[in-house]
Formats: structure tokens, sequence, C-alpha cells
């Protein structure tokens, strides 16, 4: 502040503002956590040991649950078996999108590098195309449409392959094998029967009852052992040791002239090979037999 006397009995003030900044001796070093205390914390040990603590209770979550429920075992593979091929459910829309004229045939290269390549390079080039400031995303319609649009399509792509896959399985009569699993799981427990477990080494084959019985001949002459096998473990039909704790013989003859699931009637077969009335009903009353030892 400087003082000027314009007139002894008048005085001036004049303000005089100091713009220099002190010179740096280097790297500036940035405050220590503690200089805010309560907001921060030392990442080592601190804030590493908690991710470590909740890393260890989700590890030990999922190996509690990997040995209170064991992985689930499919049945035996068939190679003869009528399948219809499925992916898994996360890579539906890429299955229905290759279904496509313009994706598959003489366009599969198009479809696999061309369409495929063109989306997966804009989405490595998206930070760079879009280099705009604004954050919010209806301040930024071309990444939005381009993002809703891409969720819509793989929802859309998804239903249209899990819908077709439903209608070619009404069409074939197939069943898929978790449906089955879960039918025999409600017939079991109807029955007033255990569950059947998936544990390895805690299923026991169940033997064939009187297996010198001239039904085992029937069996075979029928032309059972097509889908059966002649050890009855099953082929491209299911086994059917055992099969007398899940059918009565009523229930196993209207089964052999009616069908089961998707498999046809085949009294008309059994006729046709040669076997008569009395050798199907002995037949049934042989298979009713089928059971597990108690």
């Amino acid at each position: 502040m400087a003082h000027g006397h314009k007139k002894d009995d008048e005085e001036k003030v004049i303000f005089v503002g100091d713009s220099r900044v002190r010179k740096g001796a280097g790297f500036i070093t940035p405050p220590d956590y503690t200089a805010y205390p309560g907001k921060s914390e030392a990442f080592i040990p601190n804030f590493l040991l908690k991710e470590w603590m909740v890393g260890v209770v989700v590890l030990v979550g999922i190996l509690v649950l990997t040995i209170s429920e064991p992985a689930p075992l499919g049945y035996p593979a068939n190679p003869s078996a009528s399948v219809i091929p499925m992916p898994d459910w996360y890579f539906l829309f890429l299955y229905q999108y290759l279904k496509y004229p313009y994706a598959s045939g003489d366009y599969v290269l198009l479809g696999v590098l061309g369409v495929s390549g063109v989306a997966f390079g804009a989405l490595l080039l998206a930070p760079f195309l879009d280099t705009g400031k604004e954050r919010r995303f209806y301040k930024r319609p071309i990444a939005s449409s381009l993002m809703i649009l891409s969720v819509i399509s793989v929802f859309y792509l998804t239903n249209v392959a899990w819908t077709h896959y439903e209608h070619e399985l009404e069409a074939s009569g197939q069943k898929p094998e978790h449906i089955q699993r879960e039918e025999e799981a409600l017939e079991r427990r109807e029955q007033g029967l255990p569950p059947v477990s998936n544990a390895p080494g805690q299923q026991e084959e169940v033997a064939i009852v009187e297996q010198d019985d001239p039904a085992m001949e029937t069996y075979k002459k029928a032309g059972c052992i097509g889908c059966h096998a002649a050890d009855m473990k099953g082929a491209s039909g299911p086994s059917l040791r055992g099969v007398g704790d899940k059918h009565s013989q009523e229930e196993i003859l209207t089964i052999i002239k009616e069908g089961y699931n998707a498999m046809q009637p085949q009294y008309n077969n059994a006729i046709a090979q040669g076997v008569t009335d009395e050798e199907i009903t002995h037949l049934t009353e042989w298979l009713a037999k089928q059971k597990a030892e108690q």
C-alpha cells in the first residue's frame, strides 16, 4: 500500500497486488492419505486386505456349493441318437444370425468375418470416434442409439432362435434331456422313491431280474434291442433296467401299444415279427419285475 498526498488534508490510498509465484523445487509430492482423515486409507495392507477377505468368502461359498451339489451327469453319450444341436444360451443370437442367407452358404465368409469384423472394429474404434466430453447418454444420441439397437438385436435373435428350437422339438417329437430328467425325478417322487444321485460312485448298476426267463427271447424277437440294447442298458432309447420301479405291467403294455414321449407304438411291429399276444403279455409281466434291489 502506498500513500500519496495531493493536499495536506486529503489522503489517497493505492493497493498494489503481488503476482509473483514461488519457484518450485522439483517434483511436487502429493499429500499422503493421512491428509484426508476418514476419506481415504492405505492401499497396502488396509484396502488390499479387505479385497482379499471378500474374495476368500466368495471362493469358500463356491467350494461349499460344489461339494454339496455335485455336477449333474447327463445320459450316456449315444452317437446314433437323433438330437437337435443347440449352443449355450449366450450364443443363441450368433447361432440365429448365422442362419440368415447373407451370413451363410455362399456368403459365410462375409457373415463370419465381414459383418462381425465391422461390429468389433467399430467397438474398438468407438473411444476414438466419439470424442465428445458429454457423458450423459441422452446427450450422445448416436452412441446411445447404436447401443440400444445392439441390445434389441441380441434379445430379438435370441428369442427367434429359442422359438424355432421349440418348434423343431414339437415337429420331431423329441424332448430335451433336462426335461426328461425332470419328468423322471417327478415320477420317482410321486412313487415315493429316492431321487437318483448324480455323484460319481453312488450309482449302482441294476441287475436283470430272471434273465433266463423266456420273455428275454421275446424281448429280442420283438426288436426291442434296437432301442434298448441287448443288455437292456439303453441305446437310442432309455435303459429298461429298473423299469418296474417306474411303470406297472398295465402301463408298460399301454406304452407298447400307444407309445410314450418320443417312442412310437411298437405293438404292430412286434406282431409283424411273429410275437403273439400271449408273449407280449408275458413280456410286460417280466418287464414289470425289473426292479432295483430294495
